[in-house]
């Protein structure tokens, strides 16, 4: 008994003290929203699309890795994260203190500045006191939201909304006098439509850190290190060999990627 009880302790040792193994990435699951366009959309066909997905397939590929992708409402990004509903997430979601207390995130991918969108002429002098009284559409639980609530959540009335679509939808039939979001979203998403042709940028560029934090980063839980080092190496890898170039023109016509 007592050997036994020896073999068992010498077993208990070694089991607590050797590494564990490093799980092999053939496939990753990336969480994304779908319904922020030109980030992430979905096609008549029912296919997703988008920069963010182009970049998910582009880094997944550059890990040797197959790639599927998990649609997911915005509001419920990081708990089906934590959940294990997928593996990472790449939905242009900034990095931000807040969200670094729940999960790691990877070096930036891309980082744009917030703007406010009203109709044309509605605020020829942008300042505190302009909007004052006014309704001011954002999608619910984003930085934007986080900033509005913080600076003008004194002044203004904020509506909130699931997806940056539904605040369009408002905007346009006057139930709210302006929209904060992504400044690239915004335009390409509503600006450049026919639906946006009578609204325009108010306002000047918003990318302070304290609410806009250091670009859009691949969310990922703490305890998958590995994973997290995959993606950085991966985004040095399209950034060096041209395929982030190539996804970038293909929506853009300016560096995406910032300071």
């Amino acid at each position: 008994m007592k050997k036994f009880m020896v073999v068992l302790a010498l077993c208990m040792f070694l089991a607590a003290n050797v590494p564990a193994m490093a799980k092999e990435w053939t496939t990753v699951r990336i969480g994304v929203e779908g319904a922020y366009p030109p980030f992430s959309y979905v096609q008549p066909d029912g296919e997703l699309a988008g920069f963010d997905i182009d970049i998910a397939k582009a880094l997944v590929e550059a890990m040797g890795a197959e790639v599927v992708l998990v649609a997911q409402d915005w509001d419920g990004m990081i708990p089906a994260l934590m959940a294990k509903k997928y593996d990472a997430i790449i939905a242009s979601m900034s990095i931000t203190e807040e969200r670094l207390k729940k999960v790691n995130f990877s070096k930036k991918y891309y980082r744009t500045p917030a703007k406010f969108i009203a109709k044309k002429g509605s605020v020829p002098t942008f300042s505190k006191e302009a909007l004052k009284g006014k309704t001011v559409g954002v999608q619910r639980a984003t930085i934007h939201d986080q900033y509005l609530t913080d600076v003008y959540g004194k002044d203004v009335e904020i509506k909130r909304y699931g997806s940056q679509d539904e605040a369009y939808l408002d905007l346009v039939a006057g139930r709210v006098d302006m929209l904060l979001a992504d400044s690239v979203a915004l335009s390409d998403g509503f600006l450049k439509k026919e639906e946006g042709k009578d609204y325009e940028f108010v306002g000047p560029d918003l990318n302070d850190r304290k609410w806009f934090g250091d670009g859009a980063g691949i969310a990922i839980r703490k305890q998958d290190k590995d994973l997290e080092e995959l993606f950085n190496k991966a985004i040095e890898t399209i950034r060096a060999n041209g395929v982030y170039k190539t996804i970038q023109d293909k929506y853009f016509d300016f560096d995406v990627y910032g300071d």
